[in-house]
Parts: structure tokens; sequence; C-alpha cells
């Protein structure tokens, strides 16, 4: 939909966004080096081809990845964030693409009415909002943790579990905002 031709083919406002954008950069350079690569080892935990011989294997070999990305070396900001958040969900709405979930591995600062909204927009396109519960070993029903702490349908919120299904020492955790918990210890 939007080919490499230094061309904004689609309209969206992104010029050669063929594998996302990147928001804080505001370019479509998505991999900015082992310094910043977070998401990029979170998206072979989840989509790394196996039985290749090559690095690691994920969970779902057959998966294709679009990335948002709004976190730099620095952080990010939450109106990078909620930019993210929209493109994705225009990705589905304008251009048909069969975006079924995104993930979040990442949170913090107060609540926000924008990123509130973007979240709701995106459910209201049947996109799952996949949420860190996040790093601070506290309960996040008495002290949320943003965005996994919004009360919207679409959003499953993630605690890390280790090997042996133990919930990680430094784990957010919560009987009504986590949903459940994934690898988060040694991967």
């Amino acid at each position: 939909f939007d080919p490499i031709d230094g061309i904004d083919n689609d309209g969206n406002g992104y010029v050669d966004d063929v594998h996302g954008w990147d928001f804080a950069g505001n370019d479509n350079s998505i991999y900015d080096g082992s310094g910043d690569d977070h998401g990029t080892h979170v998206s072979g935990t989840v989509a790394a081809r196996g039985g290749n011989g090559m690095g690691v294997a994920g969970v779902c070999w057959q998966v294709q990845l679009i990335s948002a990305k709004f976190l730099g070396r620095n952080g990010g900001t939450t109106a990078n964030a909620v930019k993210a958040v929209n493109y994705i969900t225009e990705l589905k709405i304008r251009h048909g693409l069969n975006i079924v979930a995104t993930n979040n591995s990442w949170g913090g600062g107060g609540y926000s009415t924008a990123l509130y909204n973007a979240i709701a927009s995106a459910g209201a396109a049947n996109i799952l909002f996949v949420a860190a519960a996040g790093n601070s070993g506290v309960n996040i029903d008495a002290s949320p943790f943003f965005p996994a702490s919004y009360d919207l349908e679409n959003i499953i919120s993630v605690a890390a579990i280790d090997k042996a299904g133990n919930l990680a020492s430094w784990s957010n955790f919560g009987a009504t905002r986590v949903d459940l918990g994934a690898p988060g210890v040694g991967i």
C-alpha cells in the first residue's frame, strides 16, 4: 500500500511506511540499534521463525508484524503513543489490514483521556490491546499503571512469570486489572 519510493502513496501522512512508523524519530526507521531494541526483542519472542537454525524461535511463526514505535533511547511521549495507536487502527480501517492485536510492552505516566480514547477506538475496530502490567512489583488494582489499568474490554494486561509459572518478583499484579501471566524471566 505504500512502496518505498519517497511518496506517501496511501495518503496517511507517512512516507514509505512499509514496515511501520517511528513516531519518536518521525521517520520510517523502526529499528534504531541495540540500545533501543526492547520492541524488537518482544517481536522476536512473539514471531521469530523457528526451525531455520537462526537466532531464536517465537511462539507464532506465521504472524506478520508492523511497527508503530514511539519510544526511543530517552523514552517517549503520551502524544506519540496516541499517534501510534491511532496509526494502527487507521491501517485496519482504511486499508483493511487484518490487525487483530497490538503488543504494548510499555507503560508509565498518569491517566490520559487521549490515550484511553485511542485504545477505545482500537477496540471499536476489534483490535486487542495487549498491555504490560508493569515492573514495579505493585498491585495495579490499588495503584494504577497505565495503559494496563484502563477499564476497557479490549485490553489484555499481562504480568511476567518465570519458567515455573511463578509471578516475577518485580512484576505488577492485580486480581481485577491483570488478566494473565506470560514468560518474562530469562527470555
